[in-house]
């Protein structure tokens, strides 16, 4: 999202990210990933809950079908920092609004799936 970030704004939108750990955490995140956008955290969980997005158990974490996005991520120059508090809290992508509608939703099938990005930039335009 933050390569796409531009795009994001001039469609009239804003991302918003909200992560697993605590302050310094997220601080420690947006510099080291240079982040544009507001990082939110929800070091309880109550967000994660509250948007019923899947916690698994640890050894689903290395499913076979994560395999090839971690080698990708990993030729592509990323690496695993720290962890936030929740490790087996998988992630969600969300694309909501003008008001109270769900525009996009992509709900993380293991840890290397992610909501493919034209599909998020074709929800904002849509």
């Amino acid at each position: 999202m933050r390569d796409a970030y531009a795009e994001v704004q001039r469609a009239g939108a804003e991302v918003v990210a909200i992560g697993t750990g605590d302050s310094s955490f997220a601080r420690t995140f947006i510099e080291d990933y240079r982040i544009p956008f507001p990082v939110l955290v929800d070091s309880d969980g109550r967000a994660a809950r509250t948007a019923a997005i899947e916690r698994v158990p640890f050894w689903r974490l290395f499913h076979p079908a994560s395999y090839a996005g971690t080698r990708r991520a990993w030729r592509a120059g990323h690496r695993i920092g720290a962890s936030g508090r929740r490790v087996d809290q998988l992630g969600a992508t969300f694309v909501l609004g003008p008001g109270p509608v769900l525009r996009y939703e992509h709900r993380d099938a293991h840890s290397a799936d992610h909501a493919p990005l034209p599909d998020v930039l074709a929800s904002l335009r849509g």
